[in-house]
This record gives structure tokens, sequence and C-alpha cells, in this order.
């Protein structure tokens, strides 16, 4: 008699037993996935942070990299600026020096193709308007005869006019010494002593 409550008492308490562990390991299950899921959010968290500093340091680069170039193209744009205002200057004194130039060389061929050619005139003429691009063109007119481009002129009187051009080219700017080859053949006597009386001058 005594034996059987303690058996109900037995079964009893195995029951209470069970009833208490099931939703203890229903608990456990819950905080097993509460972990996991935890540990999937932080490892995709950290591929994020990742990814983000991944991201930041490639803006950085870009903008270095935009600053690289914008600083290049400024460096770049003031040199061309430079140079465009050094080629003006150029431009500008070139104009100025051939412009004298070529005036003083123009004075003294009409100087000395009278002197060369005893009379008529002559004279250098631009045949463009830019100074920098422009050709020269010569036009005598020895005594008798009407002002034409020197390629109108006989074998000598373009001989005499070379000489009276090149001469005036060396009042301008004197050489130590010239060499003038055969200037005198297709000169005739009368000519030749012209030039003669020209070079003792």
């Amino acid at each position: 008699s005594v034996q059987a409550p303690n058996g109900e008492l037995k079964e009893n308490s195995l029951g209470s037993i069970s009833s208490i562990v099931k939703p203890l390991s229903g608990h456990a299950n819950l905080d097993e996935k509460v972990l996991k899921e935890n540990h999937r959010r932080m490892e995709h968290e950290k591929k994020v942070s990742k990814m983000e500093q991944e991201e930041l340091e490639l803006i950085q680069r870009l903008q270095n990299t935009q600053w690289i170039q914008k600083s290049a193209y400024e460096d770049l744009e003031k040199a061309l600026a430079t140079l465009e205002n050094a080629i003006h200057k150029i431009d500008r004194e070139t104009r100025t020096r051939f412009k004298e130039t070529f005036d003083k060389v123009n004075a003294g061929l009409a100087e000395l193709f009278p002197k060369v050619f005893g009379g008529g005139h002559a004279s250098l003429e631009l045949t463009g308007d830019d100074l920098l691009s422009s050709g020269v063109a010569i036009m005598a007119s020895p005594p008798g005869k009407k002002n034409s481009t020197i390629h109108l002129l006989s074998g000598g009187e373009k001989a005499l006019t070379a000489i009276a051009l090149v001469f005036s080219i060396f009042k301008l700017n004197p050489a130590p010494f010239c060499m003038l080859d055969e200037v005198d053949a297709p000169l005739d006597d009368a000519n030749v002593g012209r030039y003669a009386r020209l070079v003792k001058a």
C-alpha cells in the first residue's frame, strides 16, 4: 500500500520534469535561431561596412585623381596663355622690326639704283597685307623704261638691280666681307664701270 503511492509519485515526478524540459528545449532552439540570425546580420553588416569602406576609398582616390587632373589642366591653361602672349609679343616685335628694316632697305635701294643706272628709280613693294606672310616684289624703272617688276628686265638690268639691292642691305647691316661671284658676267663694259665705281664707293 505504501509502494503504490510512491510509484504514483515517481510517475508524477517524471511527468513534471518532462513538462519542464520540453519548454526549455523549445527555448533553446529559439535562442539558437536568434543567435544564428544575429550572426548572419553581423556578417552582413561587416560586409556592408567593408563595401562602404572600399567605396569611400574609391571616392577618395577619384577625388584625388580629379584634383590632380584639374591642377594639371589649370597649369596647362596658364602655360598656353603664357605661350599665346609670347607669340603675340613676338609677332608685334617682328612686324615692327620688319617694317623698319623694309623701309630702310627700300630707301637705300631708291638711293643706289639711280647711281648704278645713271637715272631711273626702283622700290620694294609688299605683295600682301600681312607683314609676316607677305612677299616682296622689286619694282624697277631704268632710264627710258616703264616701271615694271624685275622679271621683265634684261639680264644686265636684273644684275644691276640686284647689286643695288644687295648694297642697300649692306648699308643697313654691314658685313665684314662679301663674295660676289661673276656679278659682272651679264654686264657690258659701261655697266662694269658703274659696278666698279659702286664697289669703290
